[in-house]
């Protein structure tokens, strides 16, 4: 099992709350389980949901333009 904590900036917009949540709403489809916090999503699973979970946030993130993205992966348990 894997998890991570997922933080995404979004650069050069005066709307990264859309970007943000955009990128969020991405895992809702996923059979994967994540929980959103104040400043980062959290995400649960076996290896191949998690890294496929955090490409989802960074290329839906993407789509509206330049953003950084600072992840934090561990096997332990949270």
């Amino acid at each position: 099992m894997l998890c991570a904590e997922v933080s995404v900036y979004p650069q050069k917009t005066n709307s990264s709350s859309d970007v943000i949540n955009k990128s969020i709403s991405s895992l809702s489809n996923e059979n994967i389980k994540y929980e959103v916090g104040s400043l980062s999503t959290h995400i649960d699973g076996n290896d191949e949901q998690v890294w496929n979970g955090i490409k989802k946030v960074f290329d839906a993130a993407k789509t509206s333009g330049e953003v950084s993205m600072v992840v934090t992966i561990s096997n332990s348990a949270h």
